[in-house]
């Protein structure tokens, strides 16, 4: 995509935007998100834990996803502010498997809601995994993300951090619904793509979503005193976006 200058803008950071958790007019917290589309329909896509977290009491009404208005200037961006609940019900899919609940919410974004000219890209079902045992641990990965909220805060850009699969991609990591990556990630990366690159796919986004970052893993009887930590995370597979969104159009 040629942007500001005649200067090529990476589609992959457009599929990723800052969100911001809100309780009235307070902020709470920053965390990452990306777009994901089915049948028409756009969905905005995070860790559940980021939209409601009951053993941190966290209880936001809403959230704002910053947003660019002009492919060819950057710089300019709005937030969209999106309602967490409606007749106090949650306007949030989620869903579980048989290890439990899953760390993964979307919120369907009316396109009518969004601002003229707005430049985004979407992840859609040809970019999600078709088989598991095609992915070899060690493979290369892209965590997209604001990291502690850090970012190109001129051109509303995210930061990516490079990671590998830790864990055999083909088994769900002790039975849950996630797989481990081996990176540095901070708070507000959670709800960050999990990409690798696939050059056989779709040219102008060429890169296979395989999950959606949640948490630093760690072990509790670590001595932080003397150990360092694991360095692993919980990256949940990106196919429960098929399960949210199946039955919607």
């Amino acid at each position: 995509m040629v942007g500001q200058n005649g200067r090529m803008i990476e589609p992959l950071l457009l599929t990723t935007a800052r969100v911001s958790t809100y309780l009235g007019t307070r902020l709470l917290t920053g965390a990452s998100g990306f777009f994901f589309e089915r049948d028409a329909r756009l969905y905005f896509v995070t860790s559940r834990h980021v939209l409601i977290d009951t053993p941190s009491k966290h209880f936001p009404d809403r959230i704002e996803i910053e947003l660019h208005t002009d492919a060819d200037n950057l710089t300019r961006a709005v937030a969209l502010s999106v309602l967490l609940y409606r007749d106090a019900k949650s306007v949030w899919f989620e869903g579980k498997d048989t290890g439990g609940d899953i760390d993964v919410a979307l919120i369907e974004i009316e396109r009518s809601a969004l601002p003229a000219g707005v430049a985004i890209r979407a992840f859609s079902p040809a970019h999600l995994q078709g088989s598991l045992q095609e992915v070899e641990v060690g493979t290369p990965l892209l965590v997209v993300g604001f990291p502690l909220g850090f970012h190109d805060a001129l051109h509303h850009l995210p930061v990516v951090r490079g990671a590998t699969i830790a864990s055999s991609f083909g088994l769900r990591f002790q039975g849950q619904g996630y797989f481990l990556t081996d990176a540095r990630t901070h708070r507000g990366t959670s709800g960050a793509p999990v990409v690798m690159r696939c050059d056989t796919g779709d040219a102008q986004l060429p890169w296979k979503l395989l999950g959606v970052h949640s948490s630093r893993m760690d072990m509790r009887s670590r001595d932080r005193k003397v150990d360092e930590s694991l360095g692993l995370n919980c990256a949940w597979y990106a196919d429960i976006l098929m399960t949210l969104t199946a039955g919607r159009a």
